[in-house]
């Protein structure tokens, strides 16, 4: 199995054949972290490029995205042996008060596919726990509101990263229906993410 293979399938959204792929590659000496640099990452790059293009919509991001995830499920105990580097630690959830979930998923799906560690904080998450993600090594922080009434719990949020003297060695990215730049830019976040795509651009811009 050619890893142009495993590439196309991820974009097809095809995850049994990813999986089958990533283990013929994998049994036939292939290194996991050439598999994920060139199959995994690259295909989701390729996904987020047709997704800004609208030659892709939120399904199809989902899809390549679980199949994408089932490849990487089974490179992760053989990267770990590698060592390979992350390319950064994100904390991610959605703000207190808030349920919506599926915006989140998506962002933290597609930043696996991008090489980050990503820590799921969940949804309606207390400004303590961004804070404690922040003192256990995440180098950034990213909130989503889906209701105007929970966006100002980013401002509380980022509020308590400063109170808690953590808010200088994170970075805050902020996205959600009703957030704008404007807002980011008026609460003090770093950056606003209008979808999971261009979140994973942001976050690799604000970290290198």
């Amino acid at each position: 199995m050619k890893l142009e293979e495993i590439y196309q399938n991820v974009i097809d959204g095809q995850a049994p054949a990813v999986e089958a792929g990533v283990k013929a590659a994998l049994d036939a000496g292939e290194r996991a972290d050439v598999i994920l640099h060139q199959s995994l990452i690259a295909a989701m790059d390729e996904v987020g490029k047709r997704f800004e293009a609208g030659d892709f919509f939120v399904p199809e991001m989902l899809i390549a995205a679980r199949a994408m995830q089932a490849g990487l499920a089974l490179l992760k105990p053989h990267l770990a042996e590698t060592d390979v580097k992350s390319a950064g630690k994100v904390a991610i959830g959605t703000v207190k008060g808030d349920l919506h979930d599926i915006g989140k998923n998506l962002v933290a799906m597609m930043l696996e596919g991008a090489g980050f560690e990503v820590v799921d904080l969940g949804v309606d998450v207390a400004p303590e726990a961004f804070v404690q993600a922040a003192m256990n090594g995440a180098q950034v922080i990213g909130m989503s509101a889906l209701l105007t009434t929970t966006m100002s719990n980013m401002q509380r949020t980022i509020d308590a990263l400063a109170s808690a003297g953590v808010r200088s060695q994170v970075k805050v990215v902020i996205g959600g229906a009703p957030v704008t730049d404007d807002y980011a830019k008026r609460i003090g976040a770093d950056a606003f993410a209008a979808d999971a795509s261009s979140a994973t651009r942001v976050i690799r811009q604000l970290l290198n």
